[in-house]
């Protein structure tokens, strides 16, 4: 049984008991067996550990997580301590620095955004070692597309990130007026160029939380 320890335990309790559930649960037990498979199996829920439900301000979408070794640790674009800064997230920080002014750390270690209520949240949870969206097909967007649905419902105001097509698809579930929704081309080195560079998102997101009388996001990851 999946323990979250938080108010996720809850919202999720009736989802980790459904029929697709427990069929992924027996998938990832094999493949965890058999397969190298990404993050650690503890680390699979360290989005929904790190920023409780009723924390989140921001939500950003990634796809499923790297696939490379020691790189996942359960936050979408975030890597582990020590790990070299992959090309995407150099591409966020790049329009952090242009947006805010941020300054572009030494790591790729985004734990201090989620401990500020910034939900880094993959649409799979899992993947197999070198093979990028693996598992896209076991289940896994069957739970993330309830989780986007239950903080569509959430009374207070939430920022949505929605970077390149497969974000973007979860716009059909994002219908509350009291949120707001921010989409643009997804940060990879393929496609920054037309349409991330320049989006602003970050400063955008600031100004919409301070507006809803909510605390701003310190954007600045600091080097280690």
């Amino acid at each position: 049984m999946v323990h979250l320890g938080n108010d996720w335990d809850e919202l999720l309790k009736e989802e980790f008991q459904k029929e697709y559930y427990q069929r992924l649960r027996k998938i990832l037990i094999r493949e965890y067996r058999t397969k190298t498979v990404y993050p650690d199996m503890y680390k699979i829920y360290e989005a929904l550990k790190l920023t409780p439900y009723k924390d989140t301000k921001v939500v950003i979408l990634g796809q499923d997580p790297y696939h490379g070794e020691n790189q996942a640790h359960g936050l979408a674009f975030s890597v582990q301590k020590g790990v070299e800064i992959p090309p995407s997230l150099m591409n966020i920080y790049k329009e952090l620095s242009d947006d805010l002014g941020c300054y572009i750390p030494n790591n790729g270690y985004l734990a201090p955004w989620a401990q500020q209520g910034v939900l880094l949240l993959n649409t799979s949870l899992t993947v197999v070692a070198n093979q990028a969206n693996s598992h896209r097909g076991i289940g896994w967007q069957q739970l993330t597309d309830a989780i986007i649905q239950i903080l569509n419902k959430k009374d207070a105001p939430v920022v949505y990130l929605l970077w390149g097509n497969n974000a973007k698809a979860k716009r059909m579930f994002l219908n509350n007026p009291k949120h707001l929704v921010l989409t643009a081309s997804h940060p990879s080195p393929l496609s920054a160029s037309r349409g991330f560079f320049g989006c602003r998102h970050f400063s955008k997101t600031n100004a919409f939380l301070k507006a809803n009388g909510l605390s701003e996001i310190d954007w600045q990851i600091p080097n280690i």
